[in-house]
C-alpha cells in the first residue's frame, strides 16, 4: 500500500491534502467505509510491518486487538455520513501493542472542503494516525496545562500516566512515593473531569499533534 495511485480527476486541494500527510511523521493511513485500507504512509507501513498493534488482512485494515478493531470498524463505517459521534475534529483511539507499547489512535472523518475532495479522490472516508504515546508533546503539553490549570507536577504525572499507565512505574520514574502519585491522580479527575486513567490517553492525544517539528530537514 506504500504506492498512492491518484485519479486523473483529482483536485489541488486534494492533491495539496494528500502531500500534506503523506509529509507526516506518525502512522498515516486512509481507509474506505469497509475498512480497506487505500493508501499508507511510510511510518504507518513500518506500524503494520511490525504486527505489533496493526494488521493488514486481505487489503483490510485492523488492529491486533480485537476489541479496538471492532471500534475502528464502526468509526469507518460512520465516516461516511458524517456521524456527530465523531466530530469534525475526530476521536482519539487508545490501542496497547503486542509489546505492552501504548499507542493513540486518531481517526478524523474525511466529509468537509479538501478534506472531502481528498477522500473522493482516494475513495476513503476517514484519515487514521497513529503515533506511540509519549511524554513529550512539545509546545503542546502547556496549552494543556494552561487549559485544565494543572501545575507543572500534575502535568509530569499525567504524561507519564499516559506513557507508563501504571502508578507504581510512574513512581519509580518520578522518583516519588505511590501515594504522592496517587494524589496527583486524583487531583486530576477533578480538574479533568475524567473517570478514569484510560481516558487521559484520549485527553492527552486531543492535546498532541501529528505534525513533523517544523524545524525538522
Amino acid at each position: 500500500m506504500n504506492a498512492l495511485l491518484p485519479l486523473p480527476a483529482m483536485s489541488v486541494d486534494a492533491a495539496t491534502f494528500a502531500a500534506t500527510l503523506d509529509g507526516l511523521d506518525v502512522g498515516l493511513y486512509l481507509v474506505a467505509a469497509d475498512a480497506r485500507l487505500v493508501h499508507a504512509n511510510t511510518s504507518g507501513q513500518a506500524l503494520l510491518d511490525a504486527c505489533n498493534v496493526l494488521l493488514e488482512i486481505r487489503g483490510h485494515l485492523m488492529a491486533c486487538d480485537p476489541m479496538v478493531s471492532q471500534t475502528l470498524r464502526r468509526v469507518f463505517a460512520t465516516g461516511r455520513h458524517s456521524d456527530p459521534a465523531l466530530g469534525a475534529g475526530g476521536i482519539a483511539i487508545p490501542m496497547i501493542g503486542l509489546d505492552g507499547q501504548r499507542y493513540v489512535a486518531h481517526a478524523l472523518p474525511l466529509v468537509s472542503g479538501a478534506r472531502l475532495g481528498a477522500g473522493a479522490a482516494y475513495s476513503a472516508v476517514t484519515a487514521l494516525f497513529v503515533r506511540k504515546a509519549t511524554l513529550t508533546i512539545p509546545p503542546h503539553s502547556e496549552a494543556l496545562r494552561l487549559a485544565f490549570r494543572l501545575t507543572p507536577t500534575e502535568l509530569r504525572v499525567l504524561l507519564a500516566i499516559v506513557e507508563l499507565g501504571n502508578i507504581p512505574e510512574v513512581a519509580v520514574a518520578l522518583g516519588v512515593a505511590a501515594s504522592t502519585v496517587r494524589t496527583h491522580v486524583r487531583r486530576l479527575f477533578e480538574k479533568t473531569g475524567a473517570s478514569r486513567q484510560a481516558d487521559f490517553v484520549k485527553l492527552v492525544a486531543g492535546y498532541a499533534t501529528p505534525l513533523r517539528d517544523m524545524g525538522e530537514a
